[in-house]
């Protein structure tokens, strides 16, 4: 089984040192996201208290030109505290700090997708949009080879794996289930998990969370499952097509509603909000992955339980549709629907930012507005 180096050290010894007490001082990790828009960095400092809310956490600098955010002649960047979690890896007192990054001059870096949404959001509040995003990901070797996969060939075909119980239906239980564990005890609002269609691929759901909350809490449930693996010797990747062929590739479905539509007779705003989504299609396609939909053009083939990226479809309870209503809220009449589209590796940020634009300030085309004067 191909597994880093690092996770073959004795982890016992580490124990040692990590009872060690602190005396009161306070060890603060510092998580942001890179110039890649999908890759996450972290760094440690000492407070010498436990800080009480994200206020109590001083802004912090990194060096930009190392995660391809600046240049080395001009690379101070600045760390700005967003939301604070507990460590579930050095436990209490310590914690896990989400980041957003500023440039030089104070502006947002071109990764910092939060920024525009947190506004976005702010416009929107009243509407109190709820979401629940549903985090596809794949377990490789440190070879790139998927976890549990043979050296030379492939497992059997899909079908026993979705759900799946046994040792030969599902592989590397025990990192999900830590991860699920870490994000429990960090305060991430984790909701479920879930072996997947492919062998080695997993899910994990995340909601529901209220505007900007949502994109900070994916982001640090991502940083906590990289960290994961990390101790285990394997790598998680958000590829949404990881292997080619006959096999399911991974988004990250995200579920919708406003207060509106939670109400007796939503359904009847749930619809319109799927037709203002109808006609701006290539506009959500665009921002649904890092690569301009490229990256989805390779998992949106109309295959697979998905849909095909040129066309926009909905439908209750149709997998194979842009946009599912769940049965349930078919028959209730009121509720939520899902957005199939995300990639695995979208911004949670972007993705969310631009559902609102879409249904709530009844923006259309591709073009999106500046409300920095509003």
């Amino acid at each position: 089984m191909s597994v880093s180096h690092s996770s073959r050290l004795n982890k016992l010894v580490r124990e040692q040192y990590m009872r060690l007490p602190q005396d009161g001082l306070v060890q603060v990790t510092y998580v942001w996201i890179d110039g890649s828009g999908e890759g996450v960095r972290c760094k440690s400092r000492t407070l010498d208290k436990e800080p009480k809310s994200i206020e109590d956490v001083p802004e912090w600098n990194f060096d930009g030109s190392s995660t391809a955010q600046a240049e080395g002649s001009n690379s101070d960047m600045f760390l700005v505290p967003v939301r604070m979690f507990r460590d579930p890896f050095c436990l209490d007192p310590n914690k896990l700090v989400l980041c957003e990054v500023l440039k030089y001059n104070r502006k947002p870096a071109e990764t910092n997708l939060r920024h525009t949404c947190k506004k976005v959001m702010d416009l929107v509040k009243d509407s109190h949009p709820w979401f629940g995003m549903e985090q596809e990901y794949t377990l490789l070797g440190i070879n790139g080879h998927p976890y549990g996969w043979p050296d030379n060939g492939f497992p059997g075909p899909q079908g026993p794996y979705y759900c799946g119980v046994g040792a030969d239906k599902v592989y590397g239980r025990d990192i999900v289930e830590s991860h699920y564990k870490a994000c429990l005890y960090a305060g991430v609002k984790i909701c479920g998990t879930n072996a997947e269609v492919m062998p080695s691929q997993w899910e994990f759901q995340v909601g529901p969370c209220e505007g900007i909350e949502m994109g900070d809490h994916l982001w640090m449930a991502r940083f906590i499952l990289h960290r994961v693996c990390e101790d285990f010797g394997v790598v998680a990747t958000l590829d949404p097509k990881p292997m080619t062929g006959n096999w399911n590739g991974a988004g990250c479905h995200t579920n919708y509603s406003t207060e509106e539509m939670r109400r007796e007779g939503g359904l009847k705003h749930i619809e319109a909000a799927i037709e203002k989504l109808s006609k701006r299609h290539d506009y959500h396609i665009c921002v649904y992955d890092p690569r301009g939909g490229r990256d989805n053009s390779r998992r949106l083939t109309g295959h697979h339980e998905t849909s095909n990226i040129f066309e926009f479809s909905a439908g209750v309870a149709n997998r194979g549709a842009s946009i599912r209503i769940p049965r349930q809220v078919g028959q209730d009449g009121y509720g939520y629907f899902e957005d199939r589209r995300p990639a695995a590796n979208c911004d949670p940020y972007a993705v969310t930012e631009a559902i609102m634009r879409t249904t709530v300030l009844n923006e259309t085309g591709v073009e999106t507005k500046d409300y920095a004067d509003h």
